[in-house]
């Protein structure tokens, strides 16, 4: 079983209308994203391979280019966009099209991460 991993960038503003009064992350404020992409699967016996990265990215840059320069509470489904709502979304968007889909990791900073591993791994309340 091999793991190959992709990452795509993106600029977007959001804030985040659920949390206390006074909460920093209440107000409009912007982050550099970073999502990973996460396929397992078994090497191609004749192309050596998991999957091609440009298979990848011709799922995930589409969905990519959506969030890129955005606010992302405006965006469906993206109301209350802390990094788990991101994660989820992006699983539901590209899960159906991507083969071997195991995890998506979206970073709002260097330092914090959120990864989900989809939902076979663990019961995910409806956003």
């Amino acid at each position: 079983m091999f793991e190959l991993r992709k990452t795509f960038r993106f600029e977007a503003a959001h804030s985040l209308p659920n949390v206390p009064a006074g909460h920093q992350c209440a107000r409009l404020h912007g982050h550099s994203f970073s999502a990973e992409i996460v396929v397992r699967g078994a090497l191609d016996p004749h192309l050596q391979w998991v999957v091609d990265y440009a298979d990848i990215s011709a799922v995930c840059k589409p969905v990519f280019d959506e969030l890129d320069h955005n606010h992302l509470n405006v965006i469906a489904g993206l109301e209350n966009p802390t990094s788990e709502v991101v994660c989820l979304w992006l699983w539901r968007r590209i899960s159906s099209d991507l083969s071997g889909l195991y995890a998506i990791t979206v970073r709002e900073t260097c330092n914090s991460a959120c990864t989900y591993f989809g939902p076979t791994a663990a019961p995910m309340p409806e956003v």
